[in-house]
């Protein structure tokens, strides 16, 4: 009889948990994930594409790179975020919703206008709509992030996380090859290529909607109506916004180890995928195999670990997820090692791709999931996760820088396994966290920090 109870109530648990992503809530946060994930590529791939297609100079599309910049420094205008009113939207519609109705007009308006710019007559103009573009993206990151934080309790951050991570990737891929299917298809209509790229970035200004209607649609959170109490002060208000944020993580138990945790936890991860095509092409794989093999099971593998990822939070809890993304993460770079013995077998290379992505997919969501956890006081909400999704990102754009002088140093099967141990002080790391509590003690009710006046 007990048997049959546990089998029951285990049983019960799992369907609540997968359940989670059907909530209106959570289908918000899906359609949110695709505005999110759709001007990236129209920025980067996407545009180098064009910019090619016309007979831009390979130079000069280099360059180009440096319009991604507004999404690394976004933390430095998250405070205006959190404390800026918007004439006549806020009373509308809330605080967060009418930064997400703004940001997402403004931006289906930048897309239109990039589709109006010829990348070769007038590359400088282009680099400007297409910083323009960066910039409101980013800020709409800054929205969308407060906005998930603040409408769902800690359980369900992992799920929500899930569903914006499958989106987005979806839309990723809709601002590439759907993209430029689009610009073929007027092409082979009769429109030359100018016309076509108009009509393609047009079509991708559209799709910018289905986040308006996401927007419209959502519930302002409780968090974000209430009213937040502002100092009268310019001084003070300057200090509340900007400031404060960073003194009230600080005045955190072990604030110093959650940040130096939140840099190292995917550092493992990130240090083997920045080498991941190399490796391929010098294994022998051709470019188009990788390519097709990453951007279909890797793909398929990635949504699989996230909707498994915020599945396991909600099964076995917020610590404990923790510790199998970050042990799974670290042991599934080894499996390279053993692809670098088989060679070039594009199901060998499927094989590890999918194990990486699905392990990563995992990781990903579950940690993200907790750093959402930790910005718990509604008055900076933004400014504080722009900040840790900042420092996050240092492991793989700093930390990793070194990877390829390692495998040069020692060899692609070494470098996987050294890959491997670098996960380790992240995963030490966890282990003091959770033997001291700190990742439960540090989690709180959203809360508003009143500065007196």
């Amino acid at each position: 009889m007990s048997d049959g109870v546990v089998r029951t109530s285990w049983g019960a648990r799992l369907a609540k948990a997968w359940t989670v992503y059907t909530d209106r809530r959570l289908v918000i946060i899906l359609l949110l994930g695709f505005s999110s994930g759709l001007p990236l590529a129209l920025t980067g791939s996407t545009l180098a594409l064009w910019m090619r297609d016309e007979g831009v100079d390979l130079k000069t599309i280099g360059f180009f790179a440096l319009v991604g910049l507004p999404y690394s420094i976004k933390f430095l205008w998250a405070p205006l975020v959190d404390h800026l009113r918007l004439p006549y939207l806020t009373k509308a519609l809330g605080r967060r919703r009418a930064w997400l109705v703004l940001t997402q007009l403004a931006l289906a308006f930048a897309v239109y206008s990039m589709g109006l710019v010829d990348p070769k007559a007038t590359p400088a103009l282009m680099a400007m709509i297409a910083v323009v573009v960066a910039f409101i993206s980013a800020t709409q990151d800054i929205v969308i992030d407060a906005f998930r934080i603040e409408s769902l309790p800690e359980a369900e951050q992992a799920a929500a996380m899930a569903n914006f991570v499958a989106a987005y990737r979806v839309a990723m891929l809709v601002a590439t090859g759907g993209a430029v299917g689009l610009v073929s298809w007027f092409q082979a209509y009769g429109a030359n290529a100018e016309a076509a790229w108009s009509y393609g970035y047009a079509g991708m200004a559209a799709l910018v909607g289905i986040g308006l209607v996401a927007s419209i649609l959502a519930k302002e959170p409780e968090a974000a109506a209430a009213e937040i109490v502002e100092p009268e002060s310019i001084v003070l208000r300057f200090r509340h916004a900007v400031v404060d944020p960073f003194i009230e993580f600080a005045r955190r138990r072990q604030w110093f180890v959650i940040l130096a945790f939140v840099i190292l936890y995917k550092l493992g991860d990130a240090f083997a995928g920045h080498l991941l095509g190399p490796f391929a092409i010098d294994l022998g794989f051709d470019k188009s195999v990788y390519a097709g093999i990453s951007s279909t099971v890797g793909l398929i593998a990635a949504l699989s670990g996230g909707y498994i990822g915020g599945w396991l939070v909600n099964a076995v809890g917020q610590t404990r997820g923790l510790w199998i993304g970050g042990i799974l993460q670290a042991i599934s770079n080894l499996i390279f090692c053993w692809l670098a013995f088989v060679g070039p077998i594009p199901a060998a290379l499927a094989v590890a791709v999918g194990v990486e992505s699905f392990t990563g997919g995992i990781g990903t969501v579950v940690f993200v999931g907790w750093i959402s956890s930790l910005c718990r006081v509604r008055s900076f909400t933004a400014t504080q996760f722009a900040l840790l999704s900042a420092l996050s990102s240092f492991g793989r754009t700093f930390l990793s820088a070194s990877s390829g002088q390692v495998a040069e140093s020692v060899g692609w099967v070494y470098f996987f396994g050294v890959s491997s141990l670098v996960a380790v002080p992240g995963l030490l790391l966890l282990w003091w966290l959770a033997h001291s509590d700190a990742i439960e003690v540090n989690r709180a009710p959203i809360a508003s920090v009143k500065t007196p006046s």
